[in-house]
């Protein structure tokens, strides 16, 4: 007698054995596939391999597997949940079609990921949604010109036809043979239950006890390159969104000391024997701090901050560098002072601005301060400060005020003059993505002083370049020559170089005004870049940046060099020193040039993202805590020849975390309570 089932049906046909060849076939095909992402990686970063051997690589992507694993296991639940229905597992299409979609979604953060790492030296994270959040048009601008979208995404398509044909050949040759009986529902269940164990096991990618795996189990090597390699993107990615999207109050540093005690340490590390606490019940570092009489400048008499985009001090000339990509900024460097161990706060301009005017840290949880409820807290800063002493003010800016919420900050914070991208009558040259040049910002910077300087009234003032951000839209007509030999940094070097050019010109310029001889000068950068070198867990080198002083009797009076360890937080404090008297604050810095003898400075820095990693530095040591690992001490050398080794001192390790941690956990404690300023009335009594 003939079979009466349908052709269809009986292509239909499978068997718990089959369907459990299809899971394995495709989750095998989905590992070598997230390999050769990884390799893909591995090859556009290739400039980071440095001397790394390639026992260390291998061990990454041992480490990496594990990883994979865990996220092939989540891939393959619709399959998995299948072994318990006959008609789910007959479902081959569709499940074909989900192995694809979700492959394919895996493989294009993968993709973006190859220029996201180049850029910032970390895995997918919480940046992605950062700029999700900004203006679309400028982000769409910056990534359409700053990188090769349609090569990529036409690799990305062709990717996904490969993936969709090689599932369907795993489908067809996974196929039951013959028309054996449906399997009865128990031996289906007991199938199920074993195989469930089996992924339970290889989702916690650890057969330890306890928590399963972590992104910290990939760091088992010394290059950072490779402990990041070991990472699986589109799981820091979930990561990330978790965090991002739930209350970020939840994902700051927990307390892990008495409230009394962190805050007893806290003031111990920033108060000095020139600092009177006032309020102690309500604020943790609110002082009155009276300036040295020595250390005062008597002529300086307005102030002009000027905040360099990735000014990265690994390649200024006047810090060791060799490669003449900063003239301008090292001729300037011989006329004032130069700080060599400053590091920004984070990584991004955002927290180089809130950290550098409001002088308050980037903190785990807060590295969007700006744009959080709290950034509309009063603090401490600049503009708040001398505002209360009654100095005009200006912001100039190539770009929009409208992004990270600038003139919102800033104008909570006190200042009321703003010159931003719709401003510019005329400019030079103006770049789609972001705003006008630096020359052109520089030169109505330039104007704005001369025009503040005539009024008589004392002023401070904040220049902000940008042309030295992806994509580097710079004038067709170059006054610099191109930087070559640095392989793919070329281009941002090359912009590094024009922004010193511009810097150059617009000193030329206030040179020949009134206000020039009474003018306090501070150009430090907004974050460095990552290079080559990664310099331990935090990547050092996107860290340090020069911090340069320059006015009347600046030289005289300190010198021309020091190596006290300082960061953005420490540039308000630093300021209001050199203006003389006695002015109530609430910095989480001190005054780099008031320190006791034999302080060597402190800085407490953090990279932007999801990564909770926080670090101390102090002479040439550097604590580096992330957040579910244990600290590391390190020895480090900054300079052309950056290094780091790990140090074997327990008690010093000890000594720094619990610092780090009491810095940490007081500063967000304050912010929370709002009690991260000072009122400006108060602010003008203390300066009456």
């Amino acid at each position: 007698m003939q079979s009466s089932v349908p052709a269809a049906h009986k292509a239909a046909q499978v068997s718990v054995g089959s369907h459990l060849a299809f899971i394995l076939g495709s989750a095998l095909c989905m590992l070598l596939l997230f390999a050769l992402a990884r390799l893909g990686l591995l090859a556009y970063n290739h400039a980071l391999i440095a001397d790394t051997p390639a026992s260390t690589f291998v061990e990454a992507f041992i480490n990496g597997a594990r990883f994979d694993l865990r996220l092939i296991v989540y891939l393959c639940v619709p399959l998995s949940l299948s072994l318990l229905s006959v008609t789910a597992m007959r479902a081959r299409r569709l499940h074909v079609a989900w192995l694809t979609f979700a492959t394919s979604l895996c493989l294009f953060f993968a993709v973006v990921e190859l220029n996201f790492y180049r850029e910032f030296h970390q895995r997918l994270n919480s940046l992605v949604f950062q700029y999700m959040q900004e203006d679309l048009g400028t982000v769409t601008s910056m990534i359409w010109n700053g990188f090769p979208v349609l090569r990529l995404l036409l690799a990305w398509a062709l990717a996904t036809l490969l993936l969709a044909w090689l599932f369907r050949c795993i489908e067809r040759a996974t196929r039951a043979r013959g028309h054996a009986a449906p399997p009865r529902w128990p031996a289906r269940t007991a199938v199920f239950v074993l195989f469930l164990l089996v992924c339970v096991v290889a989702a916690r990618g650890t057969l330890r006890s306890g928590p399963p795996l972590r992104w910290g189990d990939a760091y088992t090597t010394d290059s950072m390159f490779a402990n990041h390699l070991g990472l699986n993107g589109a799981l820091t990615l979930v990561d990330a969104a978790e965090n991002f999207f739930s209350d970020h109050r939840d994902n700051s540093w927990k307390a892990t000391l008495p409230a009394d005690e962190a805050q007893q340490i806290t003031r111990d590390l920033l108060l000095t024997p020139r600092d009177e606490l006032i309020d102690p019940d309500q604020a943790a570092v609110r002082r009155v701090y009276t300036p040295p009489a020595e250390g005062q400048l008597p002529q300086v008499r307005n102030v002009v901050v000027i905040l360099m985009e990735s000014m990265a001090g690994r390649y200024i000339g006047a810090m060791g560098n060799q490669d003449g990509i900063t003239p301008n900024f090292d001729a300037l460097a011989k006329e004032g002072l130069l700080f060599q161990r400053v590091f920004s706060n984070g990584t991004h301009t955002h927290q180089g601005m809130f950290a550098t005017m409001a002088c308050f840290p980037n903190l785990p949880a807060f590295e969007y301060l700006m744009r959080m409820p709290e950034g509309g807290h009063q603090f401490s800063g600049l503009p708040q400060l001398l505002s209360a002493r009654g100095y005009d003010d200006v912001y100039v800016y190539n770009g929009s005020f409208a992004w990270d919420n600038q003139s919102g900050f800033f104008a909570n914070q006190g200042m009321r003059n703003f010159v931003g991208r719709d401003d510019f009558v005329d400019p030079v040259f103006i770049d789609p993505t972001w705003g006008v040049s630096d020359q052109d910002m520089f030169s109505r910077g330039a104007d704005e002083l001369t025009k503040l300087g005539s009024q008589g009234k004392p002023f401070y003032a904040l220049l902000q370049t940008l042309s030295n951000h992806t994509p580097y839209a710079l004038p067709e007509d170059l006054p610099v020559e191109r930087v070559t030999g640095h392989g793919s940094l070329d281009e941002h070097l090359t912009a590094m170089r024009y922004a010193d050019w511009a810097l150059g010109q617009f000193f030329a310029k206030a040179r020949q005004e009134p206000y020039f001889k009474d003018t306090l000068f501070v150009i430090l950068g907004d974050h460095g870049f990552g290079n080559d070198e990664q310099i331990t867990e935090m990547d050092l080198s996107r860290f340090s940046i020069p911090l340069l002083l320059i006015g009347p009797g600046v030289q005289d009076t300190f010198g021309s060099s020091r190596d006290t360890v300082g960061s953005q937080i420490d540039v308000v404090p630093t300021i209001m020193g050199r203006l003389g008297q006695p002015v109530q604050q609430q910095c989480w810095g001190r005054d780099l040039l008031a320190l006791p003898e034999g302080d060597a400075g402190v800085a407490v820095i953090k990279p932007s993202g999801s990564d909770q990693t926080v670090g101390l530095v102090t002479g040439d040591n550097i604590l580096v805590k992330p957040r579910d690992r244990d600290a590391r001490l390190y020895r480090y050398q900054l300079g052309h020849e950056a290094s780091a080794e790990v140090i074997d001192d327990a008690q010093r390790r000890s000594d720094l975390e619990r610092k780090l941690s009491a810095f940490v956990q007081t500063a967000t404690t304050s912010l929370l309570g709002n009690t991260t300023g000072v009122t400006a009335d108060k602010a003008a009594q203390a300066t009456r």
